[in-house]
């Protein structure tokens, strides 16, 4: 562990020796997730582009349940690190490593056994039914693989090791976007050669990250020897894991509710509606990224009673997500029709709803990276309540009475709009929320 970087690097350095990496890796994923839906539309069939976006909620659900350990276990990694408890961290990462797999081994196979209901309850229509089945299933069978993934790319950079964290997910993500083309055209396997890809680039990470914790200098540690069952290391992982997986959790389940409304206006609705979200991901990734990589550092001097430097951090990542998010907005505002039209041209339809869609959803993502920092925070601090709530708004509270009420109000035009809304209220809330834990931390010193 970097010791120095964490308690003397000038801010800006410091951050962006951490969180760089993990936007750049970040970048390389949003990469592949655009990979594998412009591949799919490269065969032409519009309703496999649309069983890609219905899938997509199922397989963050799958990433949710990493999310546990990844940020659950890595926010408290970084708080034992600032209190030098290291004894306790290789306690902690055993922990993770061994229940992770055995989360995932239960969700593949809860997902095999409820199939039906599953496809029919994330909005399949007849035309997508089938496509989705047979992308689902592949995912079902390397679910453990897409958890543990997750996990140690979170619980890797938690040590300060964001280029290590890096270098696990674009393993994985470029393996999978060299695979696309071959299975996915060549292969002539449509979207189960898109599934496939994916499970093999996860496996790939997972492969890197066992290579580095026993091969490689860290303080972490997967041996068996170290795994114990404590209910202060178990409180402390679900207590900041559980919200931050609520998150996920909601997200998808925003997504589905998304997705059953937009097909009742039209298939072509729900592929455009899929085009968006990818395009979409390049601001949420990126914002992630830099609230990610942010948040060991703001969990470090938190730990060691650093405030004055935990504060200039997340001020310094704060005008730095506002940057991002005004950036990529501009961007997609201007180049919205050429960059659906990278995905499919035909039919209009396509293009319209989605040209109008991605701008709708990009405007909220000029305030949204404050949301990311200070949720970052709150899991940093240990205050996974304020998390929680922030993100019981965002995709619940917030969004599900706003696109239900928006679709009997405004139909179409109230569906696409319920997101920004929501992001715009969460962004309050946590900023609220940040203003009175601020002033009890001020008055602590």
């Amino acid at each position: 562990m970097n010791r120095e970087l964490f308690e003397e690097y000038p801010i800006p350095k410091a951050i962006g020796k951490l969180a760089l990496p993990t936007i750049l890796g970040m970048l390389v994923n949003i990469i592949y997730n655009m990979a594998d839906t412009f591949f799919v539309a490269q065969t032409q069939d519009q309703n496999q582009v649309a069983a890609v976006t219905l899938s997509m909620p199922i397989f963050m659900l799958l990433m949710s349940f990493g999310n546990i350990f990844a940020i659950g276990g890595g926010s408290y990694v970084s708080r034992l690190l600032g209190e030098k408890d290291m004894q306790k961290i290789k306690n902690v990462t055993s922990f993770s490593f061994y229940a992770c797999i055995l989360v995932g081994i239960v969700c593949g196979a809860t997902l095999i056994i409820f199939m039906e209901p599953i496809l029919k309850f994330i909005g399949t229509s007849s035309n997508t039914y089938n496509f989705t089945k047979s992308y689902l299933l592949i995912i079902a069978l390397g679910a453990p693989f897409v958890c543990l993934q997750t996990s140690f790319g979170g619980i890797v950079r938690a040590e300060g090791a964001s280029k290590q964290a890096m270098i696990g997910m674009m393993i994985g993500t470029i393996l999978n976007i060299i695979l696309d083309p071959i299975m996915i055209l060549n292969m002539n396997m449509g979207v189960k050669g898109a599934a496939l890809a994916t499970i093999i680039g996860n496996i790939a990470s997972c492969i890197y990250y066992i290579y580095y914790f026993l091969f490689r200098k860290t303080c972490l540690s997967i041996n068996i020897k170290d795994f114990v069952l404590k209910s202060d290391i178990i409180k402390n992982i679900l207590m900041i894991g559980i919200p931050v997986s609520l998150n996920t959790i909601l997200i998808s389940g925003a997504n589905i509710i998304l997705n059953n409304f937009a097909a009742s206006y039209s298939d072509t609705v729900v592929t455009a509606l899929g085009i968006s979200g990818r395009v979409n991901m390049i601001a949420i990734m990126l914002l992630l990224g830099l609230s990610q990589g942010s948040q060991p550092f703001i969990g470090y001097n938190f730990a060691s009673k650093n405030y004055d430097r935990m504060h200039q951090a997340i001020k310094f990542s704060m005008i730095c997500s506002i940057i991002i998010g005004v950036t990529t907005f501009v961007i997609t505002f201007i180049f919205a029709e050429p960059i659906v039209k990278i995905f499919l041209s035909e039919p209009p339809e396509v293009v319209s709803y989605g040209k109008y869609f991605i701008r709708a959803n990009m405007s909220a993502c000029t305030i949204l990276g404050v949301q990311f920092i200070l949720m970052s925070t709150f899991q940093a601090m240990g205050k996974g309540g304020s998390a929680l709530i922030v993100s019981l708004c965002r995709q619940g509270f917030a969004f599900v009475p706003a696109i239900i009420i928006g679709n009997m109000l405004f139909g179409l035009n109230g569906i696409v709009w319920a997101q920004p809304f929501a992001d715009v209220s969460s962004v309050v809330i946590s900023s609220t929320m940040y203003f009175f834990i601020n002033r009890n931390i001020k008055n602590k010193e």
